[in-house]
């Protein structure tokens, strides 16, 4: 992996990642693949749209259909058709927010199955070793993803059994050609956060992500540990803000200098008829879209806004057809990828934050 910086605007940034199977324009985002797959999207659709790296999860993957099928079948790439880089997660979040019956220990994790029940067990060097057979081009190390609210006693005890995992992580890494990112935690509490990021540096990472933000915490409190934490990040390295967000989150978190986030709501948001413009979210089961003539958004040029009318799009999520689900998904990741593109604009313009500006000025002024 090489990481390239291009230009700054303050503190917002955009660069070049390139990995073996692409290269990826920062500030980035990574549609969520949960199951080998970003649901309702084939790859090319994907690429279409601009695309140029995705998320899997490695716990769901993990459990089914399992990582020796998947590299039998040629790895995660050939497995599900797509060529360009893939990052997967090391299942951390996933045990916290899933696993029935999580027992942790220094070892690593005991859980039950969400799928059948089954007791399974998880460390540093399985999680490594699973995502080395999905060969994933960027792996995670492996964490524990403190929930909120905690204690500072527990945050701290649940920081530094990441630390030691994430150490246990990089040596079963060992020369594997993959990119590795250390995951930083600590909580809210921001020396906490220094700690374990100090940590995570003097160790040696290709990447430094944030993790166990998003979980329930007020936004103001993760932006102002956002504009604490991201300016003690190496600045040399990609600086990874896991599970975030809408796009306020994304577009406030630039301008503390972050380059990459994944997040499911997209598409999850548009399986359930909730759908992002530029003037704000719209709610296509409204009775306002049933005989709307025009599309989502006037100034997108996403092939569901090209072709289908709100009342169209209103009238599918009443009947819940699977074309609904579709077209929502292109429409919605097809905004997130275009807000990306116009933050890498302005950036590279040095005009960060009047754009930023005109963004939520537009959300205030709502639907033309």
């Amino acid at each position: 992996m090489k990481f390239t910086l291009k230009q700054h605007s303050m503190a917002a940034r955009c660069g070049e990642l390139v990995l073996a199977r692409g290269v990826v324009k920062t500030p980035a985002f990574m549609p969520v693949g949960t199951y080998g797959t970003v649901k309702a999207m084939t790859p090319e659709e994907l690429q279409s749209i601009g695309s140029e790296i995705i998320l899997s999860n490695t716990f769901h993957l993990m459990l089914r259909p399992g990582a020796e099928v998947i590299k039998k079948l040629g790895g995660l790439h050939g497995f599900m058709h797509w060529q360009r880089p893939i990052l997967t997660d090391s299942g951390g979040f996933q045990v916290f927010s899933l696993a029935r019956s999580c027992r942790r220990s220094g070892q690593g994790v005991v859980f039950r199955s969400p799928v059948d029940g089954q007791r399974v067990f998880l460390s540093p060097e399985l999680a490594i070793k699973t995502q080395h057979a999905l060969d994933s081009d960027i792996v995670m190390s492996f964490d524990d993803c403190t929930p909120y609210p905690a204690s500072e006693q527990q945050t701290e005890d649940s920081m530094t059994l990441s630390l030691d995992w994430a150490m246990r992580s990089r040596t079963a890494h060992g020369s594997h050609p993959a990119a590795l990112f250390g995951i930083v935690q600590g909580g809210m509490y921001e020396e906490l956060r220094l700690a374990s990021l100090q940590g995570l540096i003097d160790m040696g990472f290709s990447g430094y992500a944030l993790g166990g933000l998003s979980v329930g915490e007020p936004v103001e409190l993760m932006m102002r540990l956002l504009s604490q934490i991201v300016p003690q990040m190496p600045a040399d390295r990609p600086r990874y803000l896991m599970g975030v967000g809408t796009p306020e989150n994304i577009v406030d978190a630039v301008a503390c200098g972050i380059d990459m986030f994944d997040c499911v709501l997209p598409t999850r948001n548009a399986r359930n008829g909730h759908l992002f413009t530029s003037f704000g979210a719209v709610k296509i089961r409204h009775a306002q879209n049933k005989d709307h003539p025009g599309p989502l958004d006037e100034t997108c040029r996403c092939y569901t806004c090209a072709h289908y009318s709100r009342a169209y799009l209103h009238h599918l999520h009443k009947t819940n057809e699977i074309l609904g689900s579709r077209l929502n998904t292109i429409h919605n990741l097809s905004y997130y990828q275009h807000l990306m593109a116009e933050i890498r604009q302005a950036i590279a313009a040095d005009d960060y934050a009047n754009f930023r500006r005109a963004f939520y000025a537009r959300r205030a002024g709502g639907m033309p």
